[in-house]
């Protein structure tokens, strides 16, 4: 599938082998961000709302380790200030980056990502970038109501759809508790498995109240919606908000107390958007993809740069 990178965009990974960081860089692009699930781990997301002075941002960090995870951003800050990058205000360089967490604690040991991982994962960013078991995706699973055992690998995936000049690209990172849907066909590709290896279907599961043990916090789904739309920090905040769509479309059940889903969006501002329900319906359908593509272990990217990348 074809991936288009917006320009003024870089994105980065690094990981070991249980976790890892995605990173989305920017010298400066106006954003929004919406939190639907009940347990998030986040940085700066009080900075998106739309009331607040900030005007853009530098980066947004997609990490795994949950809390502990969010030390890779100080890592992420430092590369930025040693690149110049970031609020300059007297004499010095703030950089601004947000981001979110999954929960991936996987192992009897803590691994979660550090800051030397964060900066290494702004170092790897570039444009070709790659998805699937990589960066955030490394410890990503789907389907958790019986316990990892039970549960599907997952990673992170991207989509794009192109619409009147405009480029959406959602890269979502999954490790959702419900499964993954594929809305084209209604069945669950990804998900809570039973002892034969069929899929439990854990929405029904939880609707007929056989559910068995949750453990809170353990999964979330984050992303960032890319575009090239020329818009403000409320349509940005909009965007993000319209992303959830997506996920609703393709993880069933999902915003659950269990969840931490928070998405983004970040915009380049170079296209005039003429009607804004047609970038809206772009993002639903970018996420959608992206989170069927984060599960797809067949997936393959074709990376391509809108025009104006080729600065």
């Amino acid at each position: 599938m074809k991936i288009t990178i917006p320009s003024g965009f870089k994105i980065g990974h690094a990981n070991d082998d249980y976790t890892g960081v995605t990173v989305i860089l920017s010298k400066g692009a106006v954003a929004g961000c919406d939190c639907r699930g009940g347990g998030p781990g986040t940085r700066e997301t009080d900075l998106l709302r739309p009331e607040k002075a900030m005007r853009k941002i530098n980066a947004v960090v997609l990490t795994g380790g949950s809390a502990y995870g969010l030390a890779s951003t100080t890592g992420v800050m430092e590369w930025c200030r040693q690149n110049g990058i970031g609020y300059k205000v007297l004499g010095k360089i703030v950089p601004i980056v947000t981001g979110a967490v999954i929960y991936d604690l996987n192992q009897k040991e803590y691994h979660f990502p550090t800051a030397e991982i964060g900066f290494k994962a702004c170092e790897n960013a570039c444009k070709t970038p790659d998805f699937g078991n990589i960066g955030v995706g490394k410890g990503a699973t789907v389907g958790k109501i019986r316990g990892l055992k039970y549960a599907t690998k997952s990673g992170i995936g991207a989509a794009t759809v192109k619409v009147a000049g405009l480029t959406v690209t959602a890269v979502v990172a999954v490790n959702a508790m419900g499964d993954v849907v594929n809305p084209s066909t209604n069945k669950i590709i990804a998900g809570a498995k039973a002892a034969d290896g069929s899929f439990l279907d854990t929405e029904k599961v939880l609707a007929d109240g056989e559910f068995a043990k949750l453990l809170f916090g353990t999964n979330t789904t984050i992303g960032c919606i890319l575009t090239n739309a020329k818009i403000d920090k409320v349509e940005a905040t909009k965007l993000a908000s319209v992303s959830h769509d997506g996920l609703a479309r393709a993880i069933r059940p999902v915003h659950t107390d269990y969840d931490g889903d928070t998405m983004f969006c970040m915009s380049n501002g170079k296209v005039p958007v003429v009607n804004f329900a047609v970038l809206e319906s772009a993002v639903v359908k970018a996420t959608m993809q992206a989170i069927v593509n984060a599960v797809s272990t067949s997936a393959q990217y074709e990376i391509e740069f809108d025009e104006e990348s080729e600065e």
